[in-house]
C-alpha cells in the first residue's frame, strides 16, 4: 500500500534510529543535507509520492568538487553549529531561503554516506528529513546555488526516470545510475541519498 506522509517518521526511525542519535564521524569531515518535503495544498496527510522534494543545482565553480551538479541543500558541519541537524537547517536557509523547524518539522534521518570516487573529499554526509508547509517557496539565496527545483517523489521514483550518467575526467570514464527529470540529472551521492530514502519511506 502506498505510504502517507504521516508514516515517514516511523519508517525512518525503524531503519536508522532516532534523528538525535546521529554523531559526527570523528575520523572524517562531516556534512549534513536536508530532504525537504512539501505536501500538496489542502492535504494534511497526503500520499508521500504526491509530496515535492526540494533540490538545488550547484553553481559551476572550479573550487567545488560537485560543481554544476544537482544536490540537496546542505554543507559541511561548522564549528559554530550545535550539531548535524543545526548544520542542515542553517545550510538550507543559506542556500534556498527555506527556514526549517527542528525538531517540530523534522521527520527523521537517513544513513550517513560517503563519496565513492577517491578524488572527492573524505567526508561523511548525514541526511535529515523535514516537512515544510504547503505554501513554502524557495529561491537560490547563495552564490553557490544556480537554481532550485521541486520534484514530486512519484516522478523521482518512476522507473521511466532512471537512466545512466557517463562521468569523464581526462582519459577516465565511468557510468553511474541516475534520475533524469525535467531536463535535470541527479546522480552520484545525491542519487544514493535520495534512492535510499525512497526505498525506506515510499513503501509504507
Amino acid at each position: 500500500m502506498p505510504a502517507r506522509l504521516s508514516s515517514v517518521a516511523a519508517a525512518l526511525a525503524s531503519a536508522h534510529g532516532a534523528a538525535d542519535s546521529a554523531r559526527p564521524d570523528q575520523a572524517r569531515n562531516n556534512a549534513a543535507v536536508a530532504l525537504v518535503l512539501r505536501p500538496p495544498l489542502g492535504e494534511p496527510d497526503p500520499f508521500l509520492g504526491l509530496c515535492e522534494l526540494l533540490t538545488i543545482e550547484r553553481a559551476k565553480s572550479p573550487h567545488d568538487p560537485w560543481s554544476g551538479q544537482m544536490a540537496l541543500p546542505g554543507g559541511r558541519l561548522d564549528p559554530a553549529d550545535g550539531g548535524l541537524v543545526e548544520a542542515a537547517v542553517r545550510e538550507t536557509r543559506e542556500e534556498a531561503g527555506v527556514r526549517l523547524e527542528a525538531p517540530e518539522g523534522m521527520l527523521g534521518r537517513g544513513e550517513p554516506l560517503r563519496p565513492l570516487r577517491p578524488e572527492n573529499p573524505p567526508i561523511s554526509v548525514w541526511p535529515f528529513v523535514f516537512r515544510v508547509p504547503s505554501q513554502t517557496t524557495a529561491s537560490a539565496t547563495s552564490p553557490e546555488v544556480a537554481s532550485v527545483h521541486w520534484f514530486a517523489l512519484d516522478d523521482l521514483a518512476d522507473p521511466a526516470s532512471r537512466d545512466s550518467h557517463l562521468w569523464r575526467r581526462g582519459s577516465i570514464s565511468q557510468s553511474f545510475p541516475c534520475i533524469r527529470i525535467e531536463g535535470r540529472t541527479i546522480w552520484g551521492l545525491t542519487y544514493r541519498v535520495l534512492t535510499r530514502f525512497m526505498e525506506v519511506a515510499l513503501t509504507g
